[in-house]
């Protein structure tokens, strides 16, 4: 029997945390949700209901996505990514840069007189401001582990720029530091990152097609 791991391919907490099953060389059960129609094997396993869920053999719940990195990475940290300090620098991080980014991205949500699809553009400073905190070492190196290798750290964090730069191209080709834009593009690009993002067919719960028999 194999880990089970619920996830959706789009989210960023997910793309962390199969980046570090992936590295690990972990293999998993991948059961795909699709959001609007939770399958309740997921929701037994974890009551609130968000990807990703990583169940282990023995019976363990990992309803964290950082807690799901740190496991897969105690069981092999292949290419050296923990880092100490790593985990308080991305929670750190992202206290400000997502709160930022939803405003920002989902400016309807928050403000009555946005209409659906407008941006906060003052949100999208704090968030630009933010980053640039944490990418201050890409004006010397390559990635935020080191010069030449990505780790902790970056994985934890790029799914969430990626979605930051996504959300207007356009402005981030033009604002975003140039260092930054190179770290995204790497990290976007690789070769593991183009394999944790496979697309899979929504998992469909035998119990439930049981039920409708």
């Amino acid at each position: 029997m194999r880990p089970i791991l619920y996830s959706f391919r789009r989210c960023p907490f997910a793309m962390r945390a199969r980046m570090a099953l992936d590295v690990a060389e972990i293999v998993v059960d991948h059961r795909e949700v699709k959001l609007s129609d939770k399958p309740p094997a997921m929701l037994a396993a974890s009551p609130k209901g968000t990807v990703p869920v990583l169940v282990l053999e023995d019976g363990t719940v990992l309803e964290e996505s950082l807690d799901i990195m740190d496991w897969a990475l105690d069981q092999s940290d292949l290419e050296g990514w923990k880092q100490d300090g790593a985990r308080s620098r991305a929670e750190a991080f992202l206290v400000t840069f997502k709160d930022a980014l939803d405003r920002y991205k989902y400016a309807s949500r928050y403000n009555p007189e946005a209409k659906r699809g407008d941006v906060d553009e003052s949100q999208r400073a704090i968030a630009l401001s933010a980053l640039e905190d944490l990418t201050n070492p890409l004006k010397m190196q390559s990635f935020l582990h080191s010069s030449d290798q990505a780790g902790y750290l970056d994985v934890a964090t790029f799914p969430f720029v990626r979605q930051f730069a996504n959300t207007e191209p356009d402005w981030w080709r033009v604002a975003a530091p140039e260092s930054v834009r190179t770290w995204l593009d790497k990290l976007v690009s690789s070769s593991r990152f183009q394999r944790v993002m496979h697309k899979h067919d929504p998992w469909r719960d035998p119990s439930v097609a049981e039920a409708k028999r």
